[in-house]
């Protein structure tokens, strides 16, 4: 699989020693769509012919979320996240940063090769969850739909990962800041769902793929504290906001920091128990504070 960027409904070619995307959990649905019947009146009972419309692909996968090992220089993974309405900021030498985005949202053209069949999606957004649990590889998971093109058979790109980085493994020691409102917790997994609203736009003159809407969700299941150390119970009675930072790698270029400045808590929907303790899924809506600043992830 590879991918370009490009004006959404255009086809720029990615090449496998530039583009190739270092993936898992590939999942394509190359031809979704509608079936519009003709529905014409006949002097006899039978199926009605259709007309397929509003052709487009879906393409979902995960890629493993490791810095590119240089502070300043951005990820492989970065054009995918892009197409996800982030926008990218990079400090030469010092951090590349990400960070949602209202408008100008970027577009990817994928051609996916299954044998020697090519399919390909133009004009490609989507949505992207990042996905922490520990003693497993942190991920970005991916979801992306764009304008069908007709499959071929095409002569396969030779791939270049060189651009993927080994990631690390999320535990004590590679994942060292895990904080609620200022407070240290005990960590299960912890994931931000971008929330994006990804819409099919088929009028005549133009054909798309956009996101209209996003409604970022931060999930965490932690070990429950004392309610004196912390109260989740109060603070969403209270409609109360607090700071989430979680901070995984430690090496200069290897460090990625999740930010959410104003993450306003959730009704706690139960408790669990997992080993006879007590645990606390917990649910948190990070909120704007002046626009696109809800979260951002960080790359040192």
């Amino acid at each position: 699989m590879v991918y370009r960027s490009a004006p959404c409904g255009t086809d720029p070619s990615p090449t496998g020693s530039a583009n190739a995307v270092l993936a898992t959990d590939v999942q394509l649905t190359p031809m979704e769509g509608n079936d519009v019947s003709r529905d014409l009146e006949t002097p006899y009972l039978g199926a009605q012919a259709t007309i397929p419309t509003e052709l487009h692909s879906k393409l979902s996968f995960k890629v493993e979320m490791a810095p590119s090992g240089t502070a300043g220089t951005a990820p492989a993974w970065g054009p995918l996240l892009r197409a996800c309405a982030v926008a990218e900021t990079i400090v030469a030498s010092t951090s590349v940063t990400y960070n949602p985005v209202s408008d100008s949202h970027e577009s990817l053209t994928f051609h996916l090769w299954i044998g020697d069949t090519r399919y390909v999606l133009l004009g490609a957004r989507g949505n992207c969850t990042i996905r922490i649990g520990a003693q497993g590889i942190p991920y970005l998971e991916f979801e992306f739909t764009g304008l069908f093109s007709t499959p071929s058979e095409a002569t396969r790109p030779t791939p270049s990962f060189s651009g993927f980085k080994k990631p690390l493994v999320a535990t004590t020691t590679n994942t060292p800041t895990f904080t609620l409102g200022g407070t240290s917790f005990v960590m299960r997994s912890a994931s931000l769902d971008l929330g994006n609203q990804v819409e099919n736009r088929f009028l005549i003159g133009s054909e798309s793929v956009l996101i209209t809407d996003k409604a970022e969700v931060f999930e965490t299941t932690v070990e429950a504290v004392p309610l004196t150390t912390f109260d989740p119970f109060t603070l969403a009675a209270d409609q109360s906001s607090v700071a989430v930072s979680v901070v995984h790698g430690t090496a200069a270029g290897a460090i990625s920091t999740l930010s959410i400045p104003t993450a306003q808590m959730q009704r706690p929907q139960g408790l669990e128990n997992a080993q006879d303790i007590k645990e606390w899924p917990l649910r948190l809506v990070p909120l704007p504070s002046s626009g696109n600043d809800q979260w951002t992830l960080v790359l040192t």
